[in-house]
């Protein structure tokens, strides 16, 4: 294989998660940070996509991406999704099983890229109606692996998989034994 065939095929898989990313609603951001490519040439990537679909169909956020950790353990059914989306990237390996201090430069990548989208496309079909969109995914997976505010830790009962707050109060039961303990049904 010659140089310009390696850099061909580099250059072809970051285009590809980026129309990945667009496809799910990506920020340009996390777009560019994910895939090295240039605010500029996202732009022209999403303009062509919609150009070519004779109308956009993609939605574009715009703004911040989202940076509260709260937003995934807040109610009981978005502890539960963020559970399945949790156990998705850990077998995919999204997200390491060790701490990563500087995740936020450490994780974003084309391969692991690749990865994020397929767990995140297969979580949407096991959650009809799935509550935790693509931003929040990517949020997700840098404060797992950071493993500062939030952590992936087993169900006391069931040994589930499960996302805690670290700064709460040390509930560690999913929502299903929470539920059946409490004498309810479960979610």
């Amino acid at each position: 294989m010659r140089i310009s065939d390696a850099r061909y095929t580099r250059d072809r898989l970051r285009l590809d998660l980026a129309l990945r990313f667009i496809q799910l609603e990506a920020r340009t951001r996390t777009i560019r940070v994910w895939t090295g490519l240039t605010d500029d040439r996202i732009r022209r990537l999403v303009h062509s996509c919609t150009t070519d679909q004779g109308g956009s169909d993609v939605t574009r956020h715009r703004g911040k991406s989202p940076t509260q950790t709260t937003y995934f353990t807040r109610s009981p059914v978005l502890r539960q999704e963020a559970a399945i989306l949790a156990s998705l990237c850990y077998l995919l390996q999204v997200v390491p099983t060790g701490r990563v201090a500087d995740a936020q430069r450490a994780l974003p990548g084309v391969q692991r890229g690749e990865a994020l989208c397929e767990a995140f496309e297969i979580y949407r079909r096991l959650v009809p109606g799935a509550r935790i969109g693509f931003e929040h995914a990517v949020f997700l997976v840098i404060a797992l692996a950071r493993s500062d505010e939030l952590a992936a830790t087993l169900c006391s009962d069931c040994n589930g998989l499960i996302v805690v707050d670290r700064y709460a109060v040390p509930g560690r039961r999913c929502a299903c034994c929470e539920a059946s303990l409490q004498g309810r049904l479960p979610l």
